[in-house]
């Protein structure tokens, strides 16, 4: 936000020592100061909660707390705006700041944030759900950091985070099965990412070229019941990834073009 030209006045954190060294960190990065709720003068136009999921009704509580004191003393001012960027929760958490007279907002990119990784937010989605005026202010603040915006009905919420989950941490998930398979084949985890990578990102650029059906190959798109019941034996020792094997070609008896799907729905059924 701060490259994309907005002005960054404060960096609220906890009041213990650790926030605080890490808001100073930040603060100073981005031309701010460091705060605690108690202490913030809370005056610039929006307020944006980036706390885990469990923590955001109490930093609203303690916000608004701030705020309603603030405008009591000023009779005007404040922030106008607050969002929190929870994919799973609904803008209602930040309910105490509404009360406060703050329109609110969730603002969730679909994007992995982990330390050591700093991604681009330009072609990002966010999906916001919340109140008309903090979802249109939303909307021009993604735009203007290069990200683009859709409105997310608050009855959608769980599925769009189940989603958003399986693209990222259970697509993790699977990618370490994948190096449990590749150790039955005696290959160490290291070669198994190093050797597989060529392989997931052709697939990944066959997916947004061609889409899921044309994409897919192997044993099932063939209907090769052999050697898919020489995977299944192989795998027999690997508990785990044998499940998600299973798991993941009932899926593409489901959803994609195979051969011989009555065959393989046979032998898939019966593990």
């Amino acid at each position: 936000m701060r490259d994309a030209g907005f002005t960054i006045t404060e960096i609220v954190a906890r009041d213990s020592p650790r926030s605080l060294r890490s808001a100073r960190t930040l603060a100073a990065r981005v031309g701010a100061q460091p705060v605690t709720a108690s202490s913030a003068a809370l005056d610039a136009t929006l307020l944006w909660l980036c706390v885990p999921d469990r923590e955001i009704r109490a930093a609203a509580s303690a916000l608004a707390r701030n705020l309603t004191a603030n405008r009591a003393a000023a009779k005007k001012g404040g922030s106008r705006f607050a969002f929190h960027s929870s994919g799973a929760l609904l803008s209602r958490e930040l309910a105490p700041l509404r009360k406060a007279g703050t329109a609110v907002a969730s603002v969730h990119p679909l994007m992995t944030f982990v330390a050591g990784a700093h991604p681009s937010l330009a072609g990002v989605p966010f999906a916001l759900e919340g109140d008309p005026a903090a979802t249109r202010v939303a909307r021009r603040i993604v735009g203007e950091i290069g990200g683009e915006s859709f409105l997310l009905p608050a009855s959608r919420k769980a599925a769009y985070h189940a989603w958003a989950t399986m693209t990222s941490p259970l697509l993790l998930a699977f990618l370490v099965t994948l190096e449990e398979t590749a150790r039955a084949a005696g290959l160490t985890p290291h070669d198994a990412r190093r050797k597989s990578l060529p392989i997931i990102r052709q697939t990944l650029a066959n997916y947004e070229r061609l889409g899921p059906a044309r994409s897919f190959s192997g044993p099932l798109v063939r209907g090769d019941t052999e050697t898919v019941a020489k995977h299944l034996a192989v795998l027999e020792k690997h508990a785990g990834a044998s499940k998600v094997y299973v798991a993941l070609a009932q899926a593409a008896l489901r959803g994609l073009p195979v051969k011989n799907r009555d065959g393989l729905s046979r032998l898939l059924r019966v593990r």
